[in-house]
């Protein structure tokens, strides 16, 4: 008896989940369809995308929207299931009694800045193609300060109106503000193009995660009063006890304990602030600031130097690269694994959330930076870099003097270390072993 071949791709993704500035997601798709990386990086805005001709499918997503797959068996050809999360993809498998195959470590996310391709002729494991479509150079800037500072806040400032612009007139816009470099710079940035677009300032808050004692509530407070927005200003009430761990791994679908703490104080933000506006929609955020200006404490990552910061391109962003052999081919490297600790978080509370550092108009800014002539590869020099060009930029955008506070990570600005040590472990291991433990049949 004769059997026909036949693969199935089931694309889970929601066709209205994209945010698509210069064109139809039709067309987009056909970009995607082509392959051709000039044609995708002209996409502008916010999407995961899948195209299908014949037995290739090509996939391509912005640095903003996660993306996994997964090879399903099957004795009439091979299945692949697209999604955002994996337990969308693990409950798909389930109803079509495929749910044996599933583990959380067979599933792959798709890299950003690359399309994706794959050929569904058996059922191997999957061997895609990268073909890189947004590939900025390095020392396209100039060596002054003022002139980088200004086109970075200035690219930050028009793909702030581009996404204002795109939003339903009248809905409030909430910022997840700490009072940091890169929070307070979205928050000034934004209330600026507000202005500048006409817009009701009304529509504008600040929201600021209050755990009692942390840091950044005097930190955002201070800035705001120094900077003349107290007003905008709300504090959101929260306790650390209202964490829980299971809730965070199965939010975010990954165990390293940084991105736990921080999707961890997510969650309690944005759980406040639907308790509080219950019809409260969009978002602004800073991350990916950290990424652009290379602002990481290089002595704490042993793999880490900082010629190697320096000289890969979009390290930060995208890891060591893709399609090598190493576990987080799971999830892809850099922030382009570590976004969903932003992204889910709001997802899950309703929330549509906008992270303007992460557009590609904005990292090629700064990933022209002259990073070697500028700081002779002195870390003390790399870490100064990114309040000082952010300050200059955001005066020569929007005029105002922004006050820079010292580092720290959102979590560590939330809530004392101790405390939130008592609440979150930071043992990787453990925190992988509950993650796993999730999808385990008893």
């Amino acid at each position: 008896m004769h059997h026909e071949y036949v693969e199935r791709v089931v694309n889970l993704i929601k066709p209205d989940s994209h945010r698509i500035y210069n064109m139809s997601v039709q067309e987009a798709e056909q970009r995607i369809l082509s392959g051709d990386p000039n044609g995708v990086e002209g996409i502008d805005g916010s999407f995961a995308l899948l195209a299908k001709e014949g037995k290739t499918v090509r996939m391509a997503r912005s640095m903003d929207r996660p993306m996994r797959y997964f090879l399903a068996k099957r004795e009439e050809g091979p299945a692949l299931i697209v999604a955002e999360r994996m337990d969308a993809i693990s409950e798909w498998l389930q109803e079509e009694g495929l749910g044996d195959q599933f583990h959380p470590s067979y599933t792959r996310m798709v890299p950003a800045h690359y399309v994706v391709e794959i050929l569904l002729i058996g059922c191997p494991d999957p061997d895609p193609v990268y073909t890189r479509y947004f590939d900025p150079q390095k020392n396209t800037q100039p060596n002054d300060l003022d002139t980088i500072g200004a086109r970075y806040i200035g690219a930050l400032a028009e793909e702030i109106q581009k996404w204002i612009s795109s939003l339903p007139a009248k809905e409030p816009i909430g910022v997840c503000f700490s009072g940091g470099i890169d929070s307070g710079a979205v928050f000034l940035t934004t209330h600026h193009v507000m202005q500048r677009m006409g817009t009701p300032l009304s529509r504008l808050k600040a929201f600021t995660l209050n755990l009692g004692g942390g840091a950044d509530v005097d930190q955002a407070r201070s800035f705001l009063a120094q900077t003349g927005h107290a007003l905008f200003l709300e504090e959101m009430q929260a306790s650390i006890h209202d964490v829980r761990v299971e809730e965070v791994l199965k939010t975010i679908e990954d165990y390293k304990p940084l991105d736990v703490e921080c999707a961890a104080m997510g969650l309690l933000l944005h759980r406040c602030i639907r308790a509080q506006y219950p019809g409260w929609t969009y978002l602004i955020d800073g991350d990916g600031g950290d990424e652009n200006l290379k602002d990481y404490p290089i002595e704490e990552n042993p793999e880490l130097t900082i010629k190697s910061v320096l000289h890969n391109q979009m390290l930060y962003h995208e890891g060591w690269g893709v399609g090598k052999i190493k576990h987080s081919l799971t999830y892809s490297g850099g922030l382009s694994r570590s976004y969903t600790r932003t992204y889910a978080p709001g997802k899950r509370l309703g929330f549509e959330g906008f992270s303007p550092f992460t557009r590609p108009a904005v990292i090629r800014v700064s990933e022209g930076i002259p990073y070697i002539d500028l700081t002779d590869y002195h870390h003390g020099k790399l870490y100064d870099l990114k309040g000082d060009i952010v300050a200059r930029g955001v005066k020569a955008v929007t005029g105002i003097e922004m006050p820079i506070f010292e580092k720290r990570r959102f979590q560590h600005g939330a809530i004392s270390e101790a405390q939130l040590r008592g609440a979150i472990t930071n043992n990787e291991q453990r925190l992988r072993r509950q993650f796993n433990a999730l999808y385990e049949v008893v």
